[in-house]
């Protein structure tokens, strides 16, 4: 689905057509087994499924770069065993896919040179392609550009029917400062924050009331206005 000329909505995912370029956000590997520390028993399921859930994205697109839109690991000041592993795992996979990766710098990622080091691949605070500047989103960048691409508040929202409740990863499209705002969620599948109920963390996130909800189930579907919903 295309979410802005020229941007389309691949899952979970953003690619940018003229650019051929595939932005990802908030994988947060490790996050399972920081959750396992803490006595919460989750199976360390994430980049299996992240893999394959890839390859369907990948299947039959044409990628010249590929952007890690902030927090590809989840440990602040440390680099744990799995995060080591799963990290470089995941970028020997997209290295295949194409040989230009960026990481961009998220607040997690306080410790992310060495993995970068290790697989050569370049660690920036933002990136502008063209008219779009994409940064993770915990601080504001000001660049002349007319669309923002962030990620950060792994963006979802809770659908109820009667008793049961549902929470769908989805995207975000508003403004502001006069350009577009886009606003992605994570690729950690445990990850999701209810933008109808959670207090937002991005500056550059106040009043969405009336930003466009487009939720990511098994395709992508136009929800309309987040005051609507």
């Amino acid at each position: 689905m295309k979410i802005f000329e020229g941007i389309e909505i691949r899952d979970l995912a953003l690619y940018l057509v003229k650019e051929k370029t595939l932005v990802l956000s908030d994988i947060h590997i490790g996050y399972e087994e920081s959750l396992n520390k803490q006595g919460v028993m989750l199976p360390r399921r994430h980049l299996k499924d992240l893999l394959v859930r890839l390859d369907r994205v990948f299947d039959n697109l044409e990628v010249s770069r590929i952007v890690i839109n902030g927090d590809l690991k989840h440990e602040f000041g440390t680099i744990s065993n799995t995060e080591w592993k799963e990290t470089l795992q995941l970028l020997d996979y997209l290295l295949e896919k194409c040989e230009d990766v960026v990481l961009i710098r998220g607040n997690h990622d306080t410790i992310l040179g060495p993995i970068a080091d290790k697989r050569e691949v370049k660690v920036r605070n933002f990136l502008l392609l063209g008219d779009v500047l994409i940064c993770h989103g915990d601080k504001v960048i000001d660049k002349d550009c007319k669309v923002i691409i962030i990620g950060h508040e792994h963006c979802a929202v809770g659908l109820r029917d009667g008793v049961k409740r549902e929470v769908y990863k989805c995207f975000l499209k508003g403004g502001y400062d006069g350009k577009v705002l886009i606003v992605m969620p994570s690729w950690n599948f445990v990850l999701g924050s209810d933008v109808l109920q959670e207090r937002l963390l991005s500056p550059y996130l106040g009043d969405v009331s009336e930003f466009e909800v487009y939720v990511v189930s098994d395709k992508v579907y136009d929800f309309g206005k987040v005051r609507d919903i």
